[in-house]
């Protein structure tokens, strides 16, 4: 990976914005890709999506973040001690869903949005069982990882900013 996440200035909101980004992008794929899928505003889960071909329902837990200079940083998906984990698990259940993460990072030229099951990331890359935080790696190595695996979806995104605000220090 390039380290070209410089210079990305952030406002007071960045982190509502890009989590309502990372959300919005999520349910466009999906409805791409044929779901009926909607945001929802509930503990643990951000979407609910329903692919009428498989009759699969799917409780999306989704984690967007915006990297400037280190963009294999992990980034966590669940606080374990506030039982994190079981809060996504507890409303899927009671919505009949099957529980899943999204993960959307950003930097200054691209992004890259994940997505797998909870059951698969817990077989293959939950790496500390018990630990305090739960996290999805971001360094070239797990890039590879997830290429390679089918049960992880991965949309890679390239930005390039034609004339658009340029500020000058």
């Amino acid at each position: 990976m390039v380290n070209d996440a410089i210079d990305i200035e952030k406002s007071s909101r960045h982190q509502k914005i890009i989590g309502n980004l990372g959300e919005h992008l999520v349910c466009n794929w999906l409805s791409r890709s044929g779901f009926e899928v909607a945001v929802v505003d509930h503990t643990g889960i951000d979407l609910i999506a329903y692919d009428p071909i498989s009759k699969q329902r799917m409780g999306i837990t989704v984690k967007s973040r915006t990297r400037n200079l280190r963009e294999t940083e992990s980034v966590n998906i669940f606080n374990n001690r506030k039982n994190d984990r079981d809060k996504v698990r507890a409303v899927c259940a009671a919505f009949g869903c099957e529980p899943w993460i999204a993960v959307y990072v950003e930097t200054k030229n691209f992004a890259d949005l994940f997505m797998t099951s909870l059951t698969h990331y817990d077989a293959k890359y939950r790496t500390v069982e018990g630990k305090a935080i739960d996290d999805w790696k971001m360094t070239p190595q797990w890039m590879k990882a997830y290429d390679k695996d089918s049960e992880v979806m991965h949309l890679h995104l390239g930005f390039e900013a034609g004339t658009w605000f340029r500020r000058h220090s």
